[in-house]
């Protein structure tokens, strides 16, 4: 019964949303465009080759060695191993979706445990800096430039810390092979004997895959950028609710609506990331048991901190 429910609510809805594509056709490809614009001209530029990178880095099993170098300053902060400690570089000076998506590349080869990836995904699958200062501090300029930057990275990393040693203070640091990957998984397979130099071949895997991550992130991009058809139409008089609901819907469209002065708003509604975040963190994951739930959770929780934090600081 409650199957049933379910299924004709989502053909009312796909119904509605055809009905409302074919009415306001127009509407539906200015909307279609502008995500197809941003992820052509701000995601792939600024994701795609973090992704090739990480990716060879992974699967050439080097990704130890690079965040070795980091391990003397986050080692003592949350006593976890290096491949932890590399899910958090990667998480953090790369960008979303790279967070989740390194987690769960991780997870599948058995670098990390299933509680060490649930505790990384509570932090580290954040807003790049690269789009934080080249895009949303173009639109909102922050003064001054250093609350900015706590609040968006900053409190995760405390937040992160504190889970650490809270609730996830059962992680051993340095355990090994946690996890046994499933090898009917293309990715997770046991290296075979290579055609051509290691090297290209990994580098082709990693190009492939980005690849084919980065086209599935833009579908989520586009379509939940469409989604604003769904308020524009139903909500017109309501300006400041459907400026609200579009950044909620896809996060970087969403931003370019806002007026100027919403720059707290703005910075405030990023640690969560809207619908299009949550949708793009589930493809990344998608092929492990990891939890989506308990991932929206926690960036809940980033959210209220992070509301907190700006209204007790003022300004920006």
């Amino acid at each position: 019964m409650h199957k049933k429910i379910i299924n004709t609510g989502l053909l009312f809805s796909f119904g509605a949303l055809t009905f409302l594509l074919l009415y306001k056709n127009q509407l539906a490809l200015s909307l279609s465009l502008e995500a197809l614009n941003l992820w052509f001209q701000k995601m792939i530029p600024a994701l795609l080759p973090f992704m090739i990178l990480s990716g060879l880095l992974i699967n050439m099993e080097l990704s130890d060695r690079f965040a070795s170098f980091f391990s003397p300053v986050l080692r003592p902060l949350y006593r976890l191993s290096d491949s932890c400690l590399y899910c958090i570089i990667i998480g953090f000076l790369c960008g979303f979706p790279m967070g989740a998506r390194v987690c769960a590349q991780s997870y599948e080869k058995g670098k990390i445990s299933k509680r060490e990836a649930t505790l990384l995904l509570c932090f580290v699958n954040n807003i790049g800096p690269v789009y934080f200062t080249g895009y949303v501090l173009r639109l909102f300029p922050a003064q001054p430039l250093g609350q900015a930057l706590f609040g968006m990275y900053g409190l995760p990393l405390l937040y992160g810390a504190f889970l650490r040693r809270t609730f996830f203070s059962d992680i051993r640091c340095g355990q090994r092979l946690r996890h046994t990957p499933n090898l009917t998984k293309p990715d997770a397979l046991q290296s075979s004997p290579a055609k051509g130099p290691f090297f290209w071949t990994e580098l082709n895997r990693s190009i492939v895959s980005s690849l084919d991550s980065i086209t599935v992130l833009g579908g989520y991009m586009i379509f939940c950028n469409l989604l604003n058809i769904i308020p524009l139409t139903l909500l017109g008089g309501h300006r400041n609710l459907l400026r609200i609901l579009g950044a909620l819907l896809e996060i970087t469209g969403g931003l370019s609506r806002l007026p100027a002065d919403w720059g707290k708003a703005a910075l405030i509604l990023l640690p969560f990331g809207g619908l299009s975040c949550i949708a793009q963190t589930a493809s990344c994951i998608r092929d492990t048991d990891l939890s989506l739930k308990n991932y929206v959770f926690h960036k809940v929780i980033l959210t209220v901190l992070t509301a907190a934090y700006y209204n007790l600081i003022g300004g920006i």
